[in-house]
């Protein structure tokens, strides 16, 4: 897939708010710090689509990205940011909880995942969360230029053994991607494509 537009659309807390379009939804989420914005700029091959900060949490609304006038790209407030006060903490989880329940466009969900981290708790009880309410969901692996290649494989695999202990059955389908390198773009985006050609069928 070649990316020929990427255009904001609205930002917002209330799904009720979100765009009325029946377009494929594809939403990306992921703890606090895991190079979310800059994997989406990488992937619509935008500087600055999505904000980036050095500052964890700058995501704290859902985002909505129209690419090439066929789908939607979410960009969704990161979990687990400890420095947000409590009552903020709970707003996320409200809307963010609606948006997944209530948004009949999402398709499927991509859980941004640092591959240099063992699952956290977190993470597992969000994908047991999608899980549970049958919500399709795939996983990113991101800064992969931080870790030697020949690690990678170990990595992958130690992260797999852990879904396992924590009750997958198999390994949800993954990428591995690195914004600095571009690494994983191409297969990201044919497989959203992919998904795409199916849902035109």
């Amino acid at each position: 897939m070649k990316i020929k537009t990427a255009d904001f659309v609205i930002s917002n807390t209330e799904v009720s708010k979100c765009p009325p379009e029946l377009l494929p939804e594809y939403a990306f989420i992921g703890r606090s710090n895991v190079g979310k914005s800059s994997l989406i700029n990488m992937l619509v091959d935008r500087k600055n689509l999505a904000k980036t900060s050095g500052k964890p949490g700058k995501t704290q609304l859902i985002n909505h990205f129209l690419i090439n006038k066929e789908w939607f790209l979410v960009d969704l407030p990161g979990y687990g940011y400890a420095q947000i006060s409590k009552d903020k903490r709970r707003s996320f989880q409200e809307f963010i909880t609606a948006y997944f329940l209530k948004r009949r466009q999402l398709i499927c969900t991509f859980i941004l995942i640092d591959i240099r981290h063992e699952p956290q708790k977190i993470d597992l009880e969000f994908m047991r969360f999608l899980g549970e309410r049958e919500i399709p969901f795939c996983i990113i692996f991101t800064k992969a230029d931080k870790v030697a290649t020949t690690k990678m494989g170990s990595y992958i695999k130690s992260y797999q053994k852990k879904l396992i202990e924590a009750g997958w059955v198999s390994m949800p389908t993954h990428f591995i991607t690195s914004a600095t390198s571009n690494r994983g773009k191409d297969d990201v985006l044919n497989y959203i494509d992919e998904i795409n050609n199916q849902l035109e069928e």
